[in-house]
């Protein structure tokens, strides 16, 4: 007779691996091949919003300088955040985990309309970098005055 453990959850966990697998080649995966996160992809998260004259954008780099980024905007609606997080020194002790990525990154997205590069403001305080961009005069809205007869 022969005896095997029973793992009642063996192969949900086998299945649900092959899962994970799969969706990371069908989509890319967020973590490097050793298994540490990785800042490829969309990082940093942006929120991206305007009014009548501006547009902003806000992202989230805790730990990070401002001489660590550089900020481009390109094509009159193309923004640029580039830097690099630097992996922490550790002089003493062993890593149990460690998620936060480091690495270069860089991330471009479309703006939804032109701006002035000349005027780009950018401040980051307490780990949010705030970029502030005054849209071209093209790309303003303008009053129409109509004219009865």
């Amino acid at each position: 007779m022969h005896v095997s453990r029973w793992e009642p959850f063996g192969y949900m966990w086998k299945e649900m691996n092959r899962l994970q697998r799969e969706m990371n080649r069908l989509f890319g995966s967020n973590f490097a091949s050793d298994g540490w996160p990785n800042l490829a992809g969309s990082f940093p998260a942006l929120n991206i919003w305007q009014d009548e004259g501006t547009v902003y954008a806000e992202a989230e780099l805790p730990g990070m300088e401002l001489d660590d980024l550089e900020i481009f905007v390109t094509g009159g609606n193309q923004l640029t955040i580039k830097g690099e997080r630097k992996q922490p020194k550790m002089e003493y002790g062993t890593w149990h985990r460690q998620e936060r990525g480091f690495g270069s990154f860089a991330r471009v997205v479309n703006l939804p309309v032109d701006v002035n590069p000349d005027r780009v403001e950018a401040r980051l305080v307490n780990g949010v970098l705030t970029i502030r961009m005054p849209k071209s005069e093209a790309a303003k809205p303008r009053k129409i005055v109509v004219k009865a007869e």
